[in-house]
C-alpha cells in the first residue's frame, strides 16, 4: 500500500504531557504515525508498543460513545497526570488520564505504552506509573 491509497490510515500525531504529582517535573513525549508506522519523530521508549495501543484502544478511550454510567471501584492510583493532544486519524484529540479510580487506572493501563511506558518494564519513563 502506498501513501496515496484511500485505505491508507490517516496520520496521527500525538504529544503526551505527564506529571508524577501536581508540582513535578513535566515530561513531553511525541508519537508521530503514517501508513500504520511509527516515525523517526517519535520520543516514545517503545512508539511500535504506544503505535499498538492507540490502535487498538484510541478509538473508544478518546472519543467514548454515550451509554450507561460505569461503576467504578474507588481505589486510588496515584496522583499522576497525563494530557494527549493532538490528532488521531484526522480527528483532534484533547484526553485527560487520571488514576483517581478504578475507571481511570483502567484507561491509564490501556495506553500504558503511550503514557511513556515502555513494554514489559511494568514503569514508565520517569516514574512508576504502571
Amino acid at each position: 500500500m502506498d501513501s496515496t491509497d484511500i485505505h491508507a490510515p490517516d496520520p496521527l500525531n500525538l504529544t503526551i504531557r505527564l506529571r508524577e504529582e501536581p508540582d513535578a517535573e513535566e515530561y513531553v513525549f511525541r508519537l508521530v504515525a503514517e501508513n500504520g508506522r511509527a516515525k523517526e519523530e517519535s520520543t516514545l521508549p517503545d512508539p511500535d508498543a504506544a503505535l499498538e495501543a492507540v490502535e487498538r484502544f484510541g478509538e473508544d478511550i478518546f472519543f467514548p460513545q454515550p451509554g450507561p454510567p460505569k461503576l467504578c471501584t474507588q481505589q486510588y492510583g496515584g496522583p499522576q497526570v497525563a494530557l494527549v493532544t493532538g490528532t488521531f486519524h484526522g480527528r483532534e484529540v484533547t484526553a485527560t488520564f487520571k488514576r483517581t479510580d478504578g475507571c481511570e487506572i483502567a484507561r491509564w493501563k490501556a495506553l500504558a505504552p503511550l503514557l511513556g511506558g515502555a513494554r514489559g518494564t511494568g514503569r514508565s519513563t520517569g516514574g512508576s506509573w504502571t
